[in-house]
């Protein structure tokens, strides 16, 4: 009998304990919002899906890696064989292997502003980063 009454009360202490540290969980954490940076080291392309893994960027063939991620305009994974056939305009970042691993859609709006942009020299990619910025920016 006195065993049953020791879990009772060591759930009900947990229960309260549990529900303490729920209450007093520090605001940033409760008030957090998904604040979306614009992704580093990234070309911009215009990438067709014609059989997952195989890709075209920019009418070249390409692979997807293997756990590639694609990533729509709310940050949601969107998985190959839904988009296949479509041009999607989207930047993109390689893995160790060279394979196309991370890739973020964009509207054609988003992908016309890029699309003027030289990253071949240091202004050129400065001006790239600042226009990523700004297009990741206005998604908030």
């Amino acid at each position: 009998m006195n065993r049953c009454t020791r879990s009772r009360v060591g759930r009900a202490l947990g229960a309260a304990l549990t529900g303490l540290f729920l209450n007093f969980a520090p605001p940033a954490v409760i008030a957090q919002g998904i604040v979306r940076e614009a992704p580093k080291d990234v070309k911009a392309a215009t990438m067709v899906i014609t059989a997952p893994p195989e890709i075209t960027l920019n009418g070249k063939p390409d692979r997807l890696s293997p756990g590639s991620r694609i990533r729509d305009l709310n940050n949601m994974l969107v998985l190959s064989g839904g988009v296949v056939g479509k041009n999607l305009p989207v930047v993109y970042r390689r893995d160790a292997a060279g394979l196309v691993h991370e890739v973020w859609l964009l509207t054609p709006a988003e992908y016309a502003r890029l699309g003027g942009v030289d990253g071949s020299d240091l202004q050129g990619y400065q001006r790239f980063a600042e226009l990523l910025a700004l297009i990741f920016g206005a998604r908030r």
